[in-house]
């Protein structure tokens, strides 16, 4: 079955690099790199911990694991692996501080995987939540490299998808040393699939363990108080497109009774930076891209945020925050940072890729599903019309990152004995 695998994989891999190079066209970072995709790179020295995050989520999400690694190891060297462009800026953004060697993960092809491993050497594998990729994982097992998965999810479609493949992924699975799963279920799933039943470890979710800096806060405040004094403020993050035409027929409707109302418009890739601000010069909705440096004046509609890595100080100045890649089949992008911040949280149907996150957001009633423009709209029109119901909103959003803190500290506690030197 393994033979069978990876023939098909050396099969399909011209047709992932096309893919690859397509994708270059819009978004430039899918042309760097290519040597660590087949392996090569930068030699480590021996011994370190290498952490796969797949992209912007995952990683930031590992942030304070990195941070904890270090202090268990000073000077060992860690390596962080990811799948896209947006996951390496921000890990190279986030992690300078620590050292870190960020690198594209490579193809699950034999020979790019040895290469990897001969270049990093890892005493320790930590990936964090579903990439179960056959090769890599058998080659920790043969290099004695025992591997973690962290926060690890498992949804039943995957699961099946998993099963269907019959010996293969019941090899990875029985090879991993410990899963840290996020619930009980994904827990059961993991056994289904072969996973050692001493292996399954019950942690939570370590994106619940994320830290707003006070900085960020005052940060949003000044912004705000330079920016849009006195006037109410919302933000659409990570929008996809069809997002942003939804939002803008919002925010129309939301100034019947909030003339002043301004909108930060965030797409989520930059590649499509351009093309938003076509679409607002079409429309005649007066704005100011946020990269050049242009201040709002009195009739600015919207801000595009057209830059990398500030989304979290514009959550911190606004009254109300749509999260975008759920009115449009993309799985939903992340609630918890403007739940961290106490902010009133509206977002599409779709939250597939964190749908337990969702869940008890919208138990608590910290976050409202809307459906459309129009549904948007409306919610928006009230919530910014009612500061205690935005104030009651942001309050459960945030009391649900609190009570589910502490999956971090269950990890490192997992970890800690494996990462020791010996």
């Amino acid at each position: 079955m393994r033979t069978l695998y990876s023939l098909l994989a050396y099969l399909l891999a011209p047709l992932y690099c096309a893919v690859l190079l397509s994708r270059g066209l819009r978004e430039r970072g899918y042309w760097r790199g290519w040597g660590a995709r087949f392996g090569f790179g930068a030699r480590l020295p021996a011994g370190g911990i290498w952490i796969h995050a797949a992209s912007v989520g995952e990683v930031q999400a590992a942030v304070p694991l990195v941070r904890s690694l270090r202090r268990m190891d000073p000077e060992g060297a860690i390596a962080l692996t990811t799948a896209t462009p947006a996951g390496a800026g921000r890990a190279q953004a986030l992690l300078a501080a620590e050292r870190v060697s960020v690198r594209f993960v490579p193809l699950d092809l034999p020979g790019a995987v040895r290469r990897f491993f001969a270049r990093i050497a890892p005493r320790l594998a930590i990936v964090l939540e579903t990439e179960l990729w056959p090769n890599l994982y058998r080659q920790c097992a043969r290099r004695g490299v025992p591997v973690v998965l962290a926060s690890a999810r498992l949804s039943a479609r995957s699961a099946a998808r998993y099963a269907r493949a019959g010996s293969l992924f019941r090899e990875v699975c029985g090879s991993i040393r410990a899963i840290g799963a996020q619930s009980a279920a994904d827990a059961e799933r993991f056994a289904a699939l072969g996973a050692r039943r001493e292996a399954l470890h019950v942690i939570g979710n370590i994106k619940f363990d994320l830290e707003i800096p006070q900085a960020i806060q005052t940060l949003g405040e000044e912004w705000r108080e330079r920016e849009a004094p006195g006037r109410p403020v919302w933000v659409a993050g990570s929008t996809h497109a069809g997002e942003e035409e939804a939002a803008l027929a919002a925010h129309a409707l939301a100034r019947r009774r909030s003339p002043a109302a301004l909108l930060v418009l965030a797409p989520r890739h930059p590649p499509r930076f351009a093309e938003v601000a076509s679409l607002l010069e079409a429309a005649g909705v007066p704005f100011v891209r946020h990269s050049q440096g242009e201040h709002c004046r009195a009739d600015t509609e919207v801000v595009l945020l057209d830059t990398l890595g500030e989304l979290l100080k514009f959550y911190a100045a606004s009254d109300v925050v749509f999260v975008g890649g759920s009115l449009t089949p993309r799985g939903g992008h992340n609630l918890l940072e403007p739940a961290a911040l106490g902010r009133a949280i509206l977002t599409g149907p779709d939250h597939s890729t964190s749908a337990e996150v969702a869940r008890l957001l919208l138990q608590s009633g910290g976050v409202e599903i809307v459906t459309d423009a129009m549904a948007l709209g409306l919610r928006l029109e009230a919530l910014l019309a009612d500061a205690t119901l935005r104030a009651r909103m942001g309050q459960a959003a945030r009391a649900v990152v609190e009570r589910n803190r502490g999956a971090l500290a269950r990890l490192t506690a997992l970890v800690e004995p494996l990462a020791r030197r010996p």
